[in-house]
């Protein structure tokens, strides 16, 4: 598990890299974190110039980030802000870490199947994704109340298309940090 003050040391880690790696970036300021969000995937780390931070003069202002640091393994990931008001944690969890165990719509059903039967699990997966048919419903069910993933074209039929978010997550390390090879 990943603490805030380890997230925003694997940011800088980062930063000091890629500064290092780029003759380029030896013309752009220092960064250091001014805000630290905490989310259910992970932090997110928003960085500006480490001049304008003491100073506040707007001449000195250069913001870069944010970057996500994944709560689970480390990993530093840059995240364009505009996709940060869709629902991209979703779309990270899944394309990411390539799971579904915390998939909302996942979470719901077992519940409901938990709690009211299949049946009613059935219905409300059905009014929420009508595409699917009964068998198909009634599949991912009882996956669902199994605790079992349900079969992955099934997923695929409940997924909102956001593949367009693919463009906007960008892995920088690996695990801890640990630069990509």
């Amino acid at each position: 598990m990943i603490t805030e003050e380890r997230a925003v040391e694997l940011v800088a880690t980062e930063l000091a890299r890629d500064r290092l790696a780029h003759s380029w970036n030896a013309y752009l300021p220092e960064f250091a974190a001014y805000r630290v969000d905490e989310l259910a995937v992970g932090w997110l780390v928003f960085c500006q110039s480490a001049v304008w931070l003491r100073t506040r003069d707007e001449r000195d202002s250069f913001r870069s980030g944010p970057y996500l640091v994944d709560r689970q393994d480390g990993s530093v990931h840059f995240v364009r802000e505009t996709c940060l008001h869709e629902d991209w944690q979703t779309f990270y969890r899944r394309e990411v870490r390539g799971g579904t165990d915390d998939d909302p719509l996942v979470i719901e059903i077992r519940a409901l199947a938990r709690s009211a039967g299949p049946v009613a699990a059935m219905h409300r997966l059905r009014r929420l994704h009508p595409q699917l048919g009964t068998a198909q419903a009634k599949a991912y069910v009882t996956a669902v109340a199994q605790g079992v993933r349900p079969p992955e074209e099934l997923v695929r039929l409940t997924r909102p298309d956001d593949s367009w978010l693919r463009a906007d997550i960008q892995r920088l390390t690996g695990p801890a940090g640990q630069p990509l090879t």
